[in-house]
């Protein structure tokens, strides 16, 4: 029995041994999981934030911003409300969908003079450009 146990702990040590020497497999990066909208809308939403809200721009004064990016519908959008009632129906919805990276934006406040202002920024930060104002 003595010689039994013995057998087992070397060939166990020795399985050890071998698995240590194995070389460590090749992995490749795992998918970051975000669809194309929600990576749209990452991009659009934290541009619209910097520049609208945290900026203080006095255009934006009377808006706040509804954050909706986690979505289980598959539609990653934002909205602005007025900053008095957070609750309130939304003047401004900035989305996008499914697996397409086009983001939408409608709302109230499009046929506004703001309007021209919300859509170039919009169509700007969806192309890259997370700059708060149009070059010159």
């Amino acid at each position: 029995m003595r010689l039994t146990i013995a057998r087992l702990a070397l060939l166990a040590a020795g399985g050890l041994a071998l698995a240590s020497c194995q070389s460590n497999p090749k992995t490749t990066p795992a998918p970051s999981g975000k669809s194309a909208s929600l990576l749209a809308m990452e991009q659009v939403a934290i541009s619209a934030h910097k520049c609208w809200i945290a900026s203080k721009d006095p255009a934006f004064k009377a808006y706040q911003m509804a954050n909706e990016l986690n979505s289980y519908s598959g539609t990653p959008r934002f909205l602005l409300v007025p900053a008095k009632h957070y609750g309130g129906k939304p003047l401004l919805v900035v989305q996008a969908q499914g697996n397409s990276s086009r983001v939408d934006v409608f709302g109230p406040l499009m046929n506004e003079p703001l309007g021209a202002r919300i859509g170039s920024d919009i169509a700007r930060w969806q192309a890259g450009n997370p700059s708060c104002a149009a070059a010159a």
